[in-house]
């Protein structure tokens, strides 16, 4: 298929696959691609009726949902412009971005529709319920108008979720969106016949281009998730839809690893002193890993993780297992995916090549050939949404857009993400100190449950929250009161990263942190915890 618009893609979409399922809600509503363009047709009029023009901002604030594809496509097809949001975000950020984008129009579900003032209705020429495409509130009855969209036209502004700074909103075209699209066929070809679970935020770019538009433009079915993905949730979902293809980031996985699958290996001293050796160690990871394909429906061909770096632990766990996963990298602003690496050509702690048709160089390289990594892709963003400034800041003088992320590029062409150009920290004498590189080993901790590291007056201090299952285990007669024991952990643990690690990067301080603000995305907010000394001192 060939299509340089999203209008274009859902328009052949439609006529191929006219009589297949398109999506369908866990044991609930089914849609066909017939119905989804009836859907969509619908929707645009609802527009229209209520003002809208093209270009046009709309924005979309909802959980998954089967009407999430149809609320997007509408708008996007009709020549306005989407403005997905993150159902995490909160009252203040999404009144925030509401303003900045400049919406006339509200796509809302009915639980995030509280977040919403009254003011924001009142201003707003519609409100439109994702459950149902009913009208909530409508302010504006006038005749607007619809344009048939060109792949230079503005498609969606997508506000990140803001681990370094605060959001700011992406802006794609519809020529970026497509060309994700082709690249992704050419990277790892789907069709019809694959079944599709979802289980991330439409609103974020990796599941949007990957789990709904890509699915869509091939005549695949995807099934959602009407909850958060938890346990009680996820289980029997796996088992009835018995998914092809998955994308989850690798918080999901590496918990399965450490709750499921470590802590079970190391609840009986036998195997325990088993896992110790390496080549018991692969043996007892094929044996988990037979019953986790299970878990996972049995026919899992495509099992993608992306979003942020695997634990090199987990990701060791599921190549030991001859499980079917593949590795991407990508940021909001390139739409996302700049490489991967398919099932069976994975390597530890590698994001895989580059996609065809993306080129990508280092700059500023150090001695031991790293560098910040730059890309050349047609799925790169226009630029951030009325801020130019921050715009210029990501682009060289010569066009190649600035990723931010300090990496190292093998023989073979295998890109190995470091750390961020934010986050990494200069050691008392000179040396690059990657914090998530420290992070990984803090983590592989029973007792962790995550972790970050920050420089303070010139040391390393980790700040770490604790698992308090595994320390409730451990310390069965101290469940009311573990406090006299923390202090005995910090230094256990102190003592574990720091036999782990090369000299400059070995930790002076364990600090227990209660709970992390993260990002709707679920990454460590890392610049609070980076300028918290700063901001104590003032």
């Amino acid at each position: 298929m060939s299509f340089r618009t999203l209008a274009e893609m859902l328009k052949q979409s439609i006529e191929k696959y006219s009589d297949l399922m398109c999506s369908q809600m866990l044991g609930n509503t089914k849609m066909t691609f017939k119905e989804l363009g009836e859907r969509v047709v619908k929707v645009k009029e609802m527009l229209v009726g209520a003002g809208l023009k093209e270009g046009d901002k709309v924005a979309l604030y909802s959980s998954s949902h089967s009407n999430w594809a149809v609320c997007y496509m509408a708008t996007v097809s009709a020549g306005m412009v989407i403005v997905p949001i993150l159902p995490d975000f909160s009252e203040v950020e999404l009144e925030k971005i509401l303003e900045h984008s400049e919406a006339k129009a509200l796509f809302v579900s009915d639980k995030l529709y509280t977040k919403v003032s009254k003011e924001r209705v009142a201003k707003s020429n519609i409100v439109i319920r994702t459950k149902n495409l009913s009208v909530l509130a409508q302010n504006v009855n006038e005749q607007g108008s619809m344009v048939e969209p060109k792949p230079e036209d503005l498609a969606a502004i997508i506000y990140t979720s803001g681990t370094t700074s605060s959001p700011k909103g992406v802006m794609h075209t519809h020529q970026s969106l497509c060309s994700q699209l082709h690249l992704l066929q050419v990277l790892f070809p789907i069709h019809r016949d694959d079944v599709w679970l979802s289980v991330l935020p439409l609103s974020h770019t990796y599941e949007c281009s990957l789990g709904m538009l890509f699915p869509m433009s091939r005549g695949s079915n995807v099934t959602y998730l009407d909850r958060p993905p938890t346990v009680s949730v996820l289980l029997p979902a796996l088992k009835q839809v018995r998914p092809t293809i998955m994308l989850i980031v690798p918080l999901i996985i590496e918990k399965i690893f450490k709750h499921q699958v470590l802590a079970t290996f190391n609840a009986k001293a036998v195997t325990r002193a088993l896992y110790g050796w390496a080549p018991t160690r692969r043996v007892l990871h094929r044996v988990a890993s037979a019953k986790l394909a299970k878990v996972f429906g049995g026919r899992i061909r495509f099992f993608g993780i992306g979003g942020a770096k695997l634990d090199p632990q987990a990701e060791q766990f599921l190549m030991d297992s001859k499980l079917n996963y593949a590795i991407g990298y990508g940021l909001t602003e390139t739409a996302p995916l700049i490489a991967g690496a398919l099932p069976g050509l994975t390597r530890i702690s590698s994001t895989g090549p580059v996609m065809d048709g993306v080129e990508v160089r280092l700059a500023n390289l150090n001695d031991k050939g790293e560098g910040e990594l730059e890309a050349k892709t047609p799925c790169v963003m226009q630029g951030y949404y009325k801020n130019p400034e921050a715009t210029a800041e990501v682009f060289t003088e010569d066009g190649w857009f600035r990723t931010r992320d300090i990496a190292k590029i093998d023989e073979d062409g295998y890109i190995y993400i470091k750390g961020r150009v934010n986050s990494m920290i200069v050691g008392p004498s000179g040396e690059n100190i990657y914090p998530e590189e420290i992070e990984h080993v803090i983590n592989s901790n029973s007792l962790v449950a995550e972790s970050i590291v920050t420089m303070e007056e010139g040391r390393l201090v980790a700040l770490v929250n604790f698992n308090r299952e595994e320390l409730e285990r451990r310390y069965l007669d101290l469940k009311d009161d573990l406090t006299e024991k923390m202090e005995e952990v910090k230094k256990e643990v102190m003592q574990y990263v720091n036999s782990q690690v090369n000299k400059f990067s070995r930790i002076a301080e364990v600090e227990e942190v209660d709970e992390f603000q993260k990002t709707p995305s679920m990454k460590i907010k890392r610049f609070l915890y980076n300028a918290r000394k700063k901001n104590e001192k003032k």
